[in-house]
């Protein structure tokens, strides 16, 4: 499933010098956030609008994603909008191909897309569920850091979205867990690659934030857990971050347990 709203009709090359000039400016950087739709993924782009980024908003459904590009201020040509399954195997490479036709740049990757079915023993676990978690979770954010490394300059950064599940393992979590404790590994893997490239890579470990993703459940106190915008707050301490540090794994958990 593919579809792109707002592409840019025609694009100019960039005169000589041009790139490394606008580097040093928020105001031309572009960022790429899957899972832009709402929740965590909405809370980063609406505060990567605010300081300047242009974006490119990645997820499955257009309605939500009109609105987070509303709700960042940005005209159509500064944020453009793919409707993407990344459960599917050449959705990475086609999200980064329409991402690099509109703005010809990445200098942010925000991997923040996620899904899990509801809590289930692994004996019960169904093939293509787990194949859609390992995928989702996993997969894709490790085909989209090897694309997007490839062209990005010093100074750019990604940004990887896991859970406290990859620490916490909970029953009935086994294969999210997995793929998220996985996520973590990919990062520090890839910061030692990167970082000569001058490429931050860095991982948020978040514990229970109030979203669409955590369904309705008496035993959670949702007044006491995360909200998405304090999740975008910690991935704006790693692009905030000097030139000489990488903020390589941020964990994040409320301060009163959520659980009754």
């Amino acid at each position: 499933m593919l579809g792109i709203i707002g592409r840019a009709k025609s694009r100019q090359a960039a005169p000589a010098g041009f790139t490394a000039t606008m580097k040093k400016q928020h105001a031309e950087r572009v960022a790429l956030v899957t899972g832009a739709g709402r929740g965590i993924g909405r809370a980063i782009a609406v505060e990567l609008a605010r300081r300047g980024f242009s974006l490119c908003l990645a997820a499955r459904t257009r309605t939500e994603l009109e609105e987070t590009r509303r709700l960042s201020g940005l005209a159509p040509h500064h944020s453009l909008i793919v409707l993407i399954d990344l459960a599917e195997e050449d959705a990475p490479e086609v999200l980064l191909d329409a991402m690099l036709g509109h703005f010809a740049r990445i200098d942010l990757l925000v991997n923040n897309a996620g899904w899990a079915p509801a809590r289930t023993p692994l004996m019960r676990f169904k093939s293509k569920d787990e194949s859609r978690v390992l995928a989702v979770n996993l997969h894709a954010p490790i085909a989209l850091a090897r694309m997007a490394a490839a062209r990005m300059e010093p100074g750019s950064a990604i940004i990887n979205v896991a859970s406290s599940a990859a620490y916490g393992a909970p029953a009935g979590e086994a294969v999210y867990a997995a793929a998220k404790a996985g996520l973590v590994a990919f990062t520090r893997a890839c910061f030692k690659e990167f970082r000569a490239a001058g490429i931050k890579t860095s991982v948020i470990v978040p514990g229970l934030v109030d979203t669409g993703f955590i369904p309705a459940n008496k035993r959670l106190d949702r007044a006491a857990m995360l909200r998405p915008e304090d999740v975008a707050a910690a991935a704006m301490q790693i692009i905030d971050s000097p030139p000489h540090l990488c903020p390589l794994e941020i964990v994040v958990e409320p301060q009163r347990d959520p659980m009754r």
